[in-house]
């Protein structure tokens, strides 16, 4: 093993007995572990976020089955690269067992042309593709390449799994073994919690509180909890402003405003201005709230999340917070009718699809007897 790689690569499980976590797919009897144990594996798409395992799930399969294993990076990688990878799985010097896996890391990154250059050889099995991505494939893969893959979804880790991962790095030769290290279960678990399900930013912070601390007169390094803490900076936040994790946070944002829990909506508040969210962009999702879910209830509402809107694009950040959790919580805590919303829906689709007939006489714009008469008055100032 090579020690000058980072300490995330080196802990990478080698085989699924030491692969942590994600029980529900490659526990015992599950049906990827069947899977691979049979050595029936066919095309998948690995969907979960980052630091949840998914290169490193692909390489034990890879490892598990003998088979080729060709990893492409899809942000770097075009349509040339899936040729050259697909000539080589076809070469019997290159390939002797004839079977290849190719490793495509976000492959959401991909465009059409490209996603669809994979078909063929997914289809005729020249490949087995194994897919990473952190955004919903349903939405960013191709409908045809997801017909011929499984898809599978990875959650975050544990806190108990990344202490274990961590204990492992402590103690193996191939992590920080060679070490004599000194540190706490508190603070083991202080860095699995700011973790937040990454096991990649676990270790990393732990390889950097160990590399940086000074050793004492016996030779041991000290890890305590405040030296834990400035190596993982703050807590990881699950979180992506632009990906799918925006679309989950801002509707649990406004849910939890329409079901009345104002601690839940500023606590998804928080989360997306930590993310860096758009301040203006959360003032508008507050005032559609605000007439969509409490309408007529409390009209009130609306003038307060308008007036927050115009008061962030003022000021802006950081007091801008201030003002969107004001707006959020006094949404939150009104009381809710969506009958304005049910009543232009309806009326909307009654234009749409019935027979509406014609503007009644006596509440058009101008009524023809009227119009005479306008007409009368103005011959008569013409003439005098």
């Amino acid at each position: 093993m090579n020690l000058d790689k980072p300490l995330a690569y080196r802990m990478r499980p080698k085989n699924l007995d030491e692969f942590v976590g994600q029980e529900h797919i490659v526990g015992k009897d599950k049906l990827l572990y069947r899977t691979i144990q049979a050595d029936r594996l066919s095309s998948i798409i690995l969907w979960g976020p980052p630091g949840c395992g998914k290169t490193s799930l692909a390489k034990v399969i890879s490892e598990t089955t003998k088979y080729q294993f060709t990893k492409i990076n899809a942000v770097t990688s075009g349509v040339s690269d899936i040729k050259k990878a697909v000539e080589e799985a076809g070469n019997p010097l290159l390939n002797p067992t004839g079977k290849c896996i190719l490793f495509i890391d976000e492959i959401h990154r991909f465009n059409k042309l490209q996603q669809d250059a994979l078909l063929p050889y997914v289809e005729d099995g020249t490949v087995i593709l194994i897919g990473a991505t952190t955004e919903n494939p349903y939405f960013e893969v191709n409908k045809a390449l997801i017909s011929r893959s499984m898809v599978i979804k990875l959650e975050p880790l544990k806190k108990e799994d990344i202490i274990q991962v961590l204990k492992n790095a402590i103690v193996s030769k191939e992590g920080l073994g060679n070490y004599q290290i000194k540190i706490s279960e508190n603070t083991i678990e202080c860095i699995a919690e700011i973790s937040n399900g990454d096991v990649r930013t676990a270790l990393n912070g732990l390889e950097i509180a160990v590399l940086t601390t000074k050793m004492n007169e016996n030779g041991v390094i000290e890890i305590t909890d405040e030296i834990a803490s400035q190596s993982m900076n703050t807590k990881k936040a699950m979180f992506d402003k632009t990906g799918d994790s925006h679309y989950d946070n801002i509707s649990a944002m406004i849910k939890s405003m329409r079901g009345s829990d104002p601690d839940a909506a500023i606590f998804y508040l928080a989360r997306a201005l930590n993310a860096g969210e758009d301040p203006v962009f959360l003032a508008r999702r507050i005032a559609i709230c605000s007439a969509e879910d409490v309408g007529m209830a409390n009209p009130n509402a609306l003038v307060v999340a308008t007036s927050a809107m115009e008061a962030v694009r003022m000021i802006g950040m950081p007091e801008a917070k201030i003002i969107l959790s004001e707006a959020a919580t006094y949404v939150a805590i009104s009381k809710k009718s969506n009958a304005t919303y049910l009543g232009i829906n309806r009326a909307l689709d009654d234009v749409k699809n019935k027979n509406t007939g014609m503007i009644p006489m006596h509440i058009r714009n101008a009524p023809a007897e009227r119009n005479a008469t306008v007409w009368l008055w103005r011959r008569i100032q013409v003439s005098s």
